[in-house]
């Protein structure tokens, strides 16, 4: 089976492996929040993922980087809705600083291969 070049990225495969643990931790959401706060944070963590391998079918180094920003974004979003999620109780403090860590190492990841294309130019 051929593995396409995003699937090389060891950002894409954090990213990916961090969707895992949002779902995880969003389905001890109360059922109520079903259309709220566990939806947009399991839309916005799969961005980051997404849009970084979106952003490698790109042709150019600048449209690349376009996508990592994107992505970026999608992980600030994401921190945001964590937050929340701690605020309002359905996440503990140890399952928020786990998660942010990750977070903020791969937010670190996609601005280094943002600088590395964006080098290129």
């Amino acid at each position: 089976m051929y593995v396409f070049s995003f699937e090389k990225l060891e950002v894409w495969q954090n990213a990916r492996m961090f969707i895992l643990d949002i779902y995880k931790l969003t389905s001890k959401f109360p059922s109520n929040e079903l259309f709220g706060i566990t939806s947009q944070i399991k839309r916005s963590s799969s961005s980051i993922a997404t849009n970084i391998a979106e952003g490698t079918s790109r042709n150019t180094n600048k449209d690349k980087a376009h996508f990592l920003t994107i992505s970026y974004s999608s992980a600030m979003e994401t921190l945001n809705h964590l937050i929340i999620s701690k605020d309002l109780k359905y996440v503990s403090e140890p399952e928020y600083e786990a998660s942010r860590e990750k977070l903020e190492k791969i937010c670190n990841q996609i601005n280094n291969l943002k600088k590395y294309y964006l080098s290129q130019e």
